[in-house]
């Protein structure tokens, strides 16, 4: 009856003589770690260590145990496939009549499961951190990012190309969308990005970045792209695809050592159940893979489990914010996707992006700056901003191209504006959040009136606080500060090219 209770018992129990050499193993102990019963008999369980336990913890284990008492503790072993287990552990001496220890019974329950969900709520616990953190202070930052580009575009655009100042301007400039590029990765690690998706070719995205990622990982490097056969598209902002390529060629080119090679790669690929038991993130279905797959040094297996944590980095100080992988990881779980990374010491790293497939038809979509004009030629615009800063500089670009302006700080201001104004409006930018009244109510209060009048919304708020607003979705056009004077036109001539924007509830 005991012997029968032991062999089916769920838990791993192991017995062994006084010097630890392994007497008997249950079944459980061979399905957990791959070990017959004829393998591990006679063996030491050092044949089990991880070695990411150090020598100071078995000796307090071992002391305790050697001395008479119960040990009860958590063990990072390794199984026989080389796989890792994590086992709670009690060891007990099994005592002789006379008093003398002769053998150690270890009974041990395997908690990996439950140390992956830890992980995983731990991981979500930082992410909800950082979101806060960064949506507290993203409305306000970018709008002052939004003047100090703006700003400086302006005055780029007015001085001779020889003058002195202008590299003076261009640091800023180049400081000031660095700045940006930092608030983007926060929000994006943590799934905060205000983004635009649409129906794009993954490798015509990618095509359109290859020569800016050349230059980003200099020359010694070797950039090879091999997209895939009739690629099926992905729901995406473009934006986004810029950041996952840009990140993972940085990372990977600090993880080269000299020359080496970065390799990208696309491919259809159908997920099925099997691979979704070995990927808790993953779910069956169609999936365009975009694989970064570099000769690099490689991760330990320590490193690259921690290689998604926000702030988590090997490199130098002041070498690495510890964002760029954590932003990648943010990016695909905000599209639906999954990652899966493939690397070991001394033999390069892979990058496994999978993105659900979308049967929609990708659309090239592009605009036109102040001295390409056609749609946006003299437009009658009303700017509704609450920032004077941002107002400002929107009347002064907008002017600059060539536009007549009518603006307001409020939205009662602009109500009252438009309704006093006899000529048409072509066209309303406003902010998302202003007080008393927010821009789609305002856009709902003048469109039912003006029916000619296009409305691009424009906010530094994080995408959930917008979305609460009802702001985003497929019928609306919004542009996220910061941004440039190129894209503000680029958005004005994509939106007077298209249909009135429909801004009922």
């Amino acid at each position: 009856m005991l012997g029968a209770a032991i062999d089916q018992a769920a838990e791993s129990i192991i017995i062994t003589d006084a010097e630890g050499t392994i007497q008997y193993v249950n079944p459980s102990f061979t399905r957990t770690t791959g070990y017959s019963r004829d393998e591990a008999i006679g063996q030491n369980p050092r044949i089990l260590k991880s070695g990411l336990q150090d020598q100071f913890f078995y000796q307090k284990m071992w002391g305790a145990i050697s001395a008479g008492r119960t040990w009860e503790g958590r063990l990072v072993n390794r199984r026989k496939d080389g796989t890792q287990v994590t086992e709670l552990a009690t060891i007990s001496p099994v005592r002789a009549a006379d008093g003398r220890v002769k053998h150690f019974v270890a009974v041990k329950r395997d908690i990996s499961e439950f140390v992956r969900l830890t992980e995983e709520l731990t991981q979500a616990q930082k992410m909800e951190s950082i979101g806060r953190l960064a949506g507290g202070v993203a409305h306000d930052f970018n709008n002052l990012i939004t003047g100090v580009m703006g700003y400086a575009e302006l005055a780029l655009a007015r001085l001779p190309e020889d003058h002195p100042v202008r590299d003076d301007i261009k640091s800023i400039l180049k400081g000031a969308e660095r700045t940006a590029g930092l608030t983007r990765q926060l929000l994006a690690f943590a799934r905060k990005q205000t983004i635009e998706p649409r129906v794009i070719d993954l490798n015509d995205s990618i095509s359109e970045m290859t020569r800016m990622l050349s230059r980003l990982i200099g020359e010694d490097i070797k950039l090879v792209w091999k997209p895939g056969a009739d690629l099926w598209n992905v729901l995406m902002d473009p934006g986004q695809v810029d950041q996952l390529l840009a990140n993972l060629c940085v990372n990977s080119r600090d993880a080269i050592n000299g020359v080496g090679e970065i390799v990208i790669t696309t491919a259809n690929v159908v997920v099925g159940d099997e691979e979704c038991f070995d990927e808790p993130d993953a779910s069956p279905g169609k999936y365009v893979v975009l694989t970064i797959r570099d000769n690099g040094s490689g991760m330990s297996e320590e490193v690259a489990r921690h290689a998604f944590d926000p702030f988590y980095t090997t490199k130098d100080i002041g070498k690495g914010t510890g964002l760029g992988l954590s932003t990648v990881f943010g990016i695909v779980k905000q599209n639906g996707g999954f990652i899966r990374l493939e690397t070991s010491p001394g033999e390069g790293s892979a990058f496994h992006i999978h993105l659900p497939r979308d049967k929609g038809v990708a659309i090239k979509h592009g605009g036109a700056s102040c001295g390409d004009r056609h749609v946006s030629d003299e437009l009658r615009i009303l700017v509704v901003e609450d920032d004077p800063a941002v107002r400002i500089l929107l009347e002064m670009i907008l002017r600059q191209c060539g536009h007549k302006l009518l603006s307001a700080t409020t939205p009662d201001e602009a109500i009252k504006l438009a309704n006093d104004h006899e000529d048409a409006i072509d066209l309303m930018i406003t902010d998302v959040v202003m007080p008393g009244m927010n821009g789609r109510e305002l856009a709902d209060r003048l469109c039912p009136t003006r029916p000619e009048m296009r409305v691009i919304f424009i906010s530094g708020y994080t995408a959930d606080l917008i979305a609460k607003r009802g702001i985003i979705d497929d019928e609306v056009a919004f542009l996220s500060k910061p941004f440039t004077r190129d894209a503000l036109m680029a958005k004005i001539d994509e939106v007077m090219a298209a249909s009135p924007a429909r801004v009922d509830s």
